[in-house]
């Protein structure tokens, strides 16, 4: 079978374009007429164009977000799957989008279910998203699921935009403070050095470690970007095994400044809106909580999450287990054994979510109000530590003229 690209537009007028494997292109024709459309063009997908580069090929939390949503308002008019992913893949602009719902129009133009589609692309649709929309099939809700999962969707991305945007100025201060750092040792202080020579004698502590840091740097430039880019490797490799990624997550708690406590509430945010968000679609209740500790974020939740599915499977609550895991106060606790003793665990859930993204916002600021002054401070002392160190050799030399 050939593949074929065609132009095509439907009976409002709204062109459509897109791939199909067909023997013919009279079978893609007929195709394209049973699903209500006039075609315009249709030719052979020729071999060159099928080279992908794999620059630019990422898949933005909007764009998905938006692509669920569309797809939940076709489905709800009334369109079926089939014809709502082919509008899909022709109005996305996010190529790699485009490129992963023209797989999933074929797989369910193969008989296969939407979910069953999604869960072939796991970078894509993780499986929060394809559980909900499982159950939203399940249930005859598909609409409704989608939706669901496009609020998660936006949730979480606004929760990722807040962390950001409080990552930004620090990063921003640091960065310009090693520029002047490296300006200061590698361009400055050689000259200093000369002029030192000149003088002899004995220099002071400070200045010693000083120009001895500014020989490093220009005489083995190679070892130090040798050395950073091995300390990163090593670091990356440890962050991804598995006990690394433990001690990782467990030290980030920890960091003082509040991040520790923004790390926290993060993932108690993360994590309720996810579970209230499986609970609501009619997720079973142990494959919710399985799915909600792989998606959280942080292996401390998710050991927290094995330990609560232990307890579920014998018949005991959620909350008891939770009570034993340090990042869940008990505050949280408290309210989802409400929650499951009211019946109305789902709504409990969202209002901690609700809650503790209020806390990451104001946090946020706090310690965007905090890190300034450090930031200011650490700048002044960097480069205050290093016009002393190279003016004590003047002002001892101007002592000994005296």
């Amino acid at each position: 079978m050939a593949t074929y690209v065609f132009k095509a537009m439907d009976l409002t007028g709204a062109k459509a374009t897109g791939e199909v494997e067909a023997e013919s292109k009279q079978s893609v024709s007929d195709q394209l007429k049973a699903r209500s459309l006039i075609v315009l063009d249709i030719k052979e997908k020729s071999g060159s164009k099928d080279i992908n580069l794999p620059i630019g090929g990422t898949i933005k939390a909007a764009d998905l977000t938006i692509m669920t949503r569309q797809l939940a308002t076709m489905v709800s008019s009334g369109m079926t799957i089939l014809r709502a992913l082919y509008v899909l893949e022709a109005q996305t602009e996010n190529k790699k989008l485009a490129e992963v719902l023209v797989k999933v129009r074929k797989d369910v133009e193969a008989g296969l279910p939407l979910s069953d589609a999604l869960e072939r692309h796991p970078k894509t649709f993780d499986p929060l998203f394809v559980s909900m929309t499982r159950a939203g099939e399940t249930g005859g809700m598909l609409e409704t699921a989608l939706e669901r999962v496009a609020d998660q969707l936006e949730a979480a991305d606004s929760l990722r935009r807040q962390v950001k945007s409080a990552m930004v100025y620090p990063i921003v201060v640091l960065t310009f403070a090693f520029a002047v750092l490296i300006g200061l040792v590698v361009f400055i202080v050689p000259v200093f050095v000369g002029v030192f020579k000149q003088f002899g004698g004995d220099l002071p502590t400070i200045t010693k470690l000083t120009v001895g840091l500014s020989h490093l740097m220009t005489g083995y430039w190679y070892a130090m970007i040798a050395g950073t880019v091995a300390a990163v490797w090593a670091f990356r490799k440890w962050k991804s095994s598995e006990s690394g990624r433990k001690q990782w997550h467990r030290l980030c708690l920890r960091i003082p400044m509040q991040i520790g406590d923004i790390v926290q509430k993060v993932a108690l945010a993360r994590w309720s809106r996810t579970l209230s968000a499986l609970v609501t679609a009619g997720v079973p209740i142990l494959q919710a909580l399985e799915i909600t500790g792989k998606t959280a974020g942080n292996t401390v939740v998710d050991e927290a999450m094995q330990a609560v599915i232990e307890s579920v499977k014998r018949g005991g609550t959620i909350a008891a287990p939770l009570k034993e895991s340090p990042v869940f106060p008990g505050m949280v606790t408290h309210m989802v054994g409400v929650g499951e003793e009211t019946g109305a665990l789902d709504q409990m859930l969202t209002k901690i979510a609700d809650f503790y993204e209020d806390q990451v916002a104001s946090a946020v600021k706090s310690l965007t109000s905090i890190l300034e002054p450090i930031m200011l401070v650490f700048v002044g002392g960097i480069v205050g530590f290093i016009v002393i160190s190279m003016y004590l050799p003047l002002f001892k030399v101007y002592d000994q003229i005296k």
